[in-house]
């Protein structure tokens, strides 16, 4: 299993985490292996996906190393440790609970708290989160990260909720450390029809956009 400070690193460098709440556990690895097919290999697994824990540890058990898996919609530290216990990598939560952090540190996996304002990213951030989620970030947009960031540039920051992609190299331009890709990537109707070879052209895509925004 990787250490806390290897998965910090696989998340900043790659730049790209897909949350994915599908409509079937079974539905998992198939996106997983789409996506690492398109060069994404960070995936959040909603506790929204109906059977969650289950589809983590198959995800973990098929496909190993290749994929780093996280939990998404965290709640409560029970569901978060029953996730880690399945093989999660990491933790993330769309609000502020610091309770989740010495659950995820325990057991050397880095945690993502959500956040909105700027004094819930500091409590977040205070709390020992090792990133804020800002979520949802589509309401509040790549100069939001810079005006926050003005006075908190130690905050480490990952918007998720984003609607259209050409923010998504915006928002990194802004100084956050990875971008959270919903149904922007995963979308809806990949989901329906089970097209995987969109999602992988998709992921392609975003991953063209995240070296592009990088480079500059």
């Amino acid at each position: 299993m990787r250490t806390r400070q290897e998965v910090i690193s696989l998340l900043t460098t790659t730049g790209i985490i897909a949350v994915v709440r599908a409509h079937r556990h079974d539905q998992v690895v198939p996106i997983c292996e789409a996506l690492i097919g398109g060069g994404v290999i960070a995936v959040e697994i909603t506790l929204t996906t109906p059977n969650a824990i289950q589809a983590i540890r198959e995800a973990k058990e098929e496909l190993g190393g290749s994929v780093l898996i996280g939990v998404g919609t965290v709640l409560d530290a029970g569901v978060g440790r029953a996730a880690i216990e399945a093989g999660a990598e990491f933790v993330v939560s769309p609000i502020l609970r610091p309770e989740l952090v010495a659950v995820a540190h325990s057991t050397d996996r880095p945690i993502m708290l959500g956040a909105y304002t700027p004094t819930e990213a500091q409590l977040a951030h205070e709390a020992g989160a090792d990133f804020i989620k800002i979520f949802p970030a589509e309401g509040l947009g790549p100069n939001y990260i810079k005006a926050l960031r003005a006075p908190l540039p130690h905050l480490r920051i990952i918007p998720t909720g984003i609607a259209r992609p050409e923010d998504v190299g915006e928002f990194l331009k802004a100084g956050c450390e990875a971008v959270g890709l919903g149904s922007l990537l995963v979308k809806q109707s990949i989901l329906r029809e089970g097209n995987w070879r969109e999602l992988t052209r998709l992921a392609h895509e975003f991953v063209a956009m995240v070296r592009k925004a990088r480079e500059r």
